[in-house]
């Protein structure tokens, strides 16, 4: 079975807890090596987030539960790496 080995979300959060709360604990979800998160938009009530998780074989829906856990939703599945390694994404260079 291939790993999947980075996942990049788009997430809905309440202010409370915090960002450095919630990617804290989306790092302790079974199977998750690190996460890193980022504020994209703030809103009155709610937080526009993008989570990236990395770990050798991550299972969604342990990672899932962890964000629900603390009132969050998936709204999608944005970037997704599997195999042996992940291939960085490289942007094409427009000026050649």
């Amino acid at each position: 079975m291939t790993r999947v080995r980075r996942i990049v979300l788009d997430v809905l959060k309440p202010h409370d807890p915090s960002l450095l709360e919630f990617a804290t604990h989306v790092t302790e979800a079974r199977s998750v090596d690190a996460a890193t998160a980022s504020l994209i938009e703030l809103d009155q009530e709610v937080q526009n987030v993008t989570i990236t998780v990395e770990g050798e074989a991550l299972a969604y829906d342990a990672i899932k539960a962890a964000i629900e856990d603390l009132g969050g939703t998936v709204h999608s599945i944005d970037h997704v790496a599997c195999g042996e390694y992940v291939v960085d994404d490289q942007q094409p260079n427009q000026d050649l």
